[in-house]
């Protein structure tokens, strides 16, 4: 990150580096991510959940043939009489996969299955259950259109069509729909490295006894398994503790080995938390406190190439604050332009909710449907940073922005839905 864009920023309107709004900080950081650039190929397989580095063109029709969408009866509409029932013999019969290969002469029809080749001389099917078959004829009634139950070539792709662009994070559907176009390998953006660790002298690992004043680090866990789900390649520093020099080195280990850094801890106004001077000697922070609520303290900035988030140490704070800035600021890094943000919906507030105006609020509830099939929200309960319980008993955030106050019950709340985040 160059001083010129730092000075660019510093002269935002209401740029403030103590306390940026959540929407401001969300602005800032994506202003300054830049996607991987190096490309590899991957067996279809092996690349769900990774982000297309190039455009997939269907290479022919798909389907790439008329064929029957239905089981029934192949028939040209010019036979159909204009009125009353129609009478026509069968010429043969079309499979899926092997396609009728006779012709259709006039006043005839072919038995066709569904997925099979429409013979040429066809441009309609009669389901079978409107015909009556008896000694190799047919006969129906009225209502019979030109084209009915029939899938055109091309219909679904064209050849040469764009079936994905790049920047398309590959999902399960995604797979099959590639393979039935007979391409078994892809082009794919390399893996994002993120590294991260925890600080803090209080902190033990697991399997050491706790002595006085020490918690076990949960936070590399919650963030192992966040990253996991993103699909970057995680990379585990443990926990450093609160020394300077141990610190300084851990970042400069991490710069030189990875695309982001990540810490918990260390970013707020303790007088052990030294990470604020190391960074402005190895690198440049934007910002070091949201107005936001858990999660006030977070910092974004550059060491080097690398970019750094700043979690606080709170246990949920970092979660909350995970999902509402990194999540997508890796999105963007590994390759997606503009990643669909978690959509927000409006429910009913089953019960009161505490919140004072000035800055946005993410409290943990559970979402339900009622005896009447209305979706309303209920609090967990204690929102404190560090009670992560109500992370696992929570399926929502309820997002009440800088400018909400208390929310009555009865009243309508925006959620983001956990449930399936990646």
């Amino acid at each position: 990150m160059t001083q010129d864009l730092i000075r660019a920023i510093s002269c935002a309107d209401d740029y403030d580096p103590n306390s940026m709004s959540v929407d401001k900080a969300r602005r800032f950081i994506r202003d300054f991510l830049q996607p991987v650039q190096t490309k590899e190929s991957l067996a279809l397989r092996s690349s769900l959940g990774r982000v297309l580095a190039e455009d997939i063109l269907s290479p022919y029709n798909v389907p790439n043939h008329n064929n029957s969408a239905m089981d029934g009866y192949a028939l040209n509409a010019d036979d159909v009489a204009a009125s009353g029932n129609t009478t026509l013999r069968i010429a043969g019969t079309a499979f899926a996969g092997k396609a009728f290969e006779g012709t259709v002469g006039k006043g005839e029809c072919v038995r066709i299955m569904t997925g099979a080749v429409m013979p040429p001389e066809c441009d309609t099917v009669v389901i079978q259950e409107h015909v009556q078959a008896e000694d190799g004829r047919i006969t129906f009634g009225e209502g019979v259109r030109r084209g009915q139950n029939l899938r055109y070539a091309g219909e679904d792709l064209k050849q040469g069509q764009v079936v994905f662009a790049a920047g398309h994070m590959m999902r399960p559907a995604d797979l099959g729909l590639i393979a039935s176009l007979g391409l078994g390998e892809v082009k794919v953006y390399r893996k994002l490295r993120v590294a991260f660790f925890s600080t803090g002298d209080e902190l033990a690992s697991i399997g050491q006894p706790l002595e006085a004043g020490q918690v076990y680090d949960s936070n590399r866990y919650t963030l192992y398994g966040m990253l996991t789900r993103l699909g970057v390649e995680v990379i585990d520093m443990g926990v450093v503790r609160d020394d300077p020099a141990l610190l300084e080195q851990a970042l400069q280990d991490a710069a030189a080995c990875a695309d982001v850094i990540l810490t918990s801890g260390g970013v707020s106004v303790g007088e052990a938390d030294y990470m604020k001077q190391l960074l402005t000697e190895l690198g440049q922070v934007v910002f070091w406190k949201i107005a936001m609520k858990p999660g006030r303290p977070l910092a974004y900035g550059k060491i080097g190439d690398a970019h750094y988030f700043g979690l606080p140490g709170n246990p949920v704070s970092v979660m909350v604050t995970f999902y509402q800035f990194v999540r997508d600021a890796m999105l963007v890094l590994m390759g997606q332009p503009n990643p669909v943000p978690v959509p927000q919906l409006s429910v009913i507030s089953a019960g009161n909710l505490k919140k004072a105006p000035g800055r946005t609020e993410f409290q943990r509830g559970v979402l339900f449907a009622d005896g009447d099939g209305q979706w309303k929200v209920q609090s967990i309960g204690n929102q404190g940073s560090g009670v992560l319980r109500s992370m696992s008993e929570a399926n929502c955030f309820i997002v009440m922005d800088e400018s909400c106050g208390n929310i009555q019950a009865g009243e309508t709340v925006k959620v983001q839905i956990l449930d399936g985040f990646v």
